[in-house]
């Protein structure tokens, strides 16, 4: 028996807003959306074009005040072949979080307050 991770989930209050940034902060693009016949979700699964995980963007109708993240200890790792040039465009986005040099990798925070690390590429 073998699994394979597909996507991860984020619940997002401002559907386009939400889009906007992760192509802004990381060249993620829309595959596929996906609307409820009475309105009251829509689904957007994003991709990076190089691996077959996707981020899965849902927006709830209904959903009034912010999501609670809890202490935010999860979150979504994503390595970039160009640091220093990554590093460069969040930090004129604003959108650095938290930084761990000793570790050589930081945290953006998207819209809705999810930390997502950036980390180098290991050679």
């Amino acid at each position: 028996m073998k699994f394979e991770v597909v996507h991860n989930n984020i619940n997002v209050k401002n559907l386009e807003a939400s889009i906007e940034f992760y192509n802004k902060a990381l060249g993620l693009k829309e595959e596929r959306r996906t609307h409820a016949d009475d309105g009251s979700f829509i689904i957007v699964f994003l991709g990076d074009g190089i691996s077959k995980h996707l981020i899965e963007l849902t927006w709830l109708r209904d959903k009034e005040g912010p999501y609670n993240l809890g202490d935010n200890e999860i979150h979504i790792a994503f390595r970039t072949d160009d640091f220093d040039g990554a590093y460069k465009l969040h930090k004129e986005m604003g959108c650095i979080c938290f930084e761990n040099k000793a570790m050589g990798i930081y945290f953006i925070s998207d819209p809705d307050g999810y930390w997502l690390e950036i980390i180098p590429e290991r050679k």
